[in-house]
């Protein structure tokens, strides 16, 4: 009977010794933070877009950014999704083809529709303006310019959660603080941008949720010495999307309508007016 419990004691010993050895190999499982480490798996890894600033970026942004990801359906899910439709405040309606690179831009208000082409190293594309497609060279340019800047914009509004590796973008932790529009306790991550899209100079705040991970509210500073945002919109109207989780409520007037995700269209969508 000595002999039993001892041996009995042995097993118990040994396993508490495997698990604490466990435990010990992955120090991260259980801090109860909540943030993924940007190598936890395969699954998770959530690599940075060439030239974003990792040297100049916090580490704790930067695990942030990656649970963000991980929690609005993760990077192997957005990589995978294909064609993105939305209507961009009531305005006009964007459809983006993300694996070739092309986007389709209609403006009913103005009769335009914009065929935009970005698999050249140069823009290219056609507009149809009132029923006539333009020809005029620097028309053409000029149209295209403008297309290009409605898809800069209009597209970090839908997927900015996916986007926060992007090349250009500094990550800084802010710290902890509560959410001034849903009133929920929150880790701050601010970006900054250096030679990238339209307006470079500007900055942004997300508060990010510490219990979902998602992003609940975002601050816009045009000038990134702003002390006071421009802008302040909540995050909500949450949706899963073929995978993805992306809000389309931003608050009164702007609301991101009709979006759709799918991995199937008519190539005429890119091609034809």
């Amino acid at each position: 009977m000595a002999c039993m419990n001892m041996h009995y004691t042995t097993l118990v010993f040994s396993l508490l010794l495997l698990l604490l050895a466990a435990c010990q190999t992955n120090p991260a499982a259980g801090d109860g933070t909540g943030i993924v480490p940007a190598t936890a798996t395969v699954a998770d890894a959530n690599p940075p877009a060439d030239g974003f600033d990792a040297a100049g970026s916090d580490e704790r942004a930067i695990a942030i950014a990656d649970s963000v990801v991980k929690y609005h359906g993760g990077r192997r899910a957005y990589d995978d999704a294909r064609f993105f439709t939305w209507n961009f405040f009531g305005v006009r309606t964007l459809t983006w083809d993300k694996e070739e690179q092309r986007v389709r831009i209609e403006v009913p208000e103005k009769d335009i529709v914009y065929l935009l082409d970005y698999s050249n190293d140069d823009l290219t594309g056609a507009v149809r303006k009132e029923g006539e497609e333009m020809t005029n060279p620097d028309s053409l340019s000029l149209y295209l310019q403008s297309a290009n800047s409605m898809f800069i914009n209009d597209s970090y509004w839908l997927v900015q959660p996916f986007k926060l590796k992007d090349s250009g973008v500094t990550l800084k932790y802010v710290g902890e603080e509560t959410d001034p529009l849903k009133n929920r306790p929150s880790e701050v991550l601010e970006l900054t941008f250096r030679d990238v899209g339209d307006t470079p100079g500007n900055r942004y705040r997300l508060f990010v949720d510490r219990d979902s991970y998602r992003i609940n509210t975002w601050q816009f500073f045009r000038d990134a010495a702003d002390a006071e945002p421009s802008m302040e919109t909540p995050y909500d109207g949450y949706r899963e999307y073929d995978g993805i989780m992306l809000s389309g409520d931003r608050g009164g007037r702007f609301q991101l309508g009709d979006i759709a995700v799918t991995n199937k269209m008519d190539e005429s969508v890119f091609t034809e007016f």
